[in-house]
C-alpha cells in the first residue's frame, strides 16, 4: 500500500473532522460529544497509517480493524449530534457521507485481506 486510497481519504476525514470539531466548540458550543468525535475521527487515518506499517498481515489486519471500529463510533457521535440538534441536517449528510465512504472502503480492504491470509 503506497499512497493508497484509504491513507488519502483517511487523512481528508481527519482534517475535515478537525475543522468540523473546530466549528462545533466556536459556533455551537459544543464541548463533550465534539471532543469525542474528534478522537475517533482523527484516530481512523491514525490507524490506517499503523495498518500500512504493520509488520505482518495478522496485524495489518488487526490496525486496520481498530480503524474501523474508530470510523463507526465516529458515525455514532456524528448521528448524536444531529438528533440534539447541534448540527443541521446538511452539515450531517455531508460529514456522514465521508465517514461512510472511508468505513465501506476499509471493510472492503478488511475483506479482501482476511480472504488472502488463509
Amino acid at each position: 500500500m503506497s499512497e493508497s486510497i484509504i491513507k488519502i481519504k483517511s487523512f481528508e476525514l481527519a482534517v475535515r473532522g478537525v475543522n468540523f470539531y473546530k466549528y462545533l466548540i466556536s459556533e455551537k458550543k459544543e464541548f463533550i460529544m465534539s471532543k469525542q468525535f474528534l478522537r475517533s475521527v482523527t484516530s481512523v487515518g491514525a490507524n490506517v497509517r499503523e495498518a500500512i506499517n504493520a509488520q505482518s498481515k495478522a496485524d495489518f489486519i488487526h490496525k486496520l480493524s481498530i480503524s474501523q471500529k474508530e470510523c463507526d463510533e465516529s458515525l455514532y457521535w456524528l448521528e448524536l449530534l444531529r438528533a440534539t440538534d447541534y448540527v443541521s441536517i446538511l452539515e450531517f449528510e455531508s460529514m456522514h457521507n465521508q465517514c461512510e465512504e472511508v468505513l465501506k472502503i476499509i471493510k472492503s480492504i478488511l475483506i479482501t485481506s482476511k480472504k488472502n491470509l488463509n
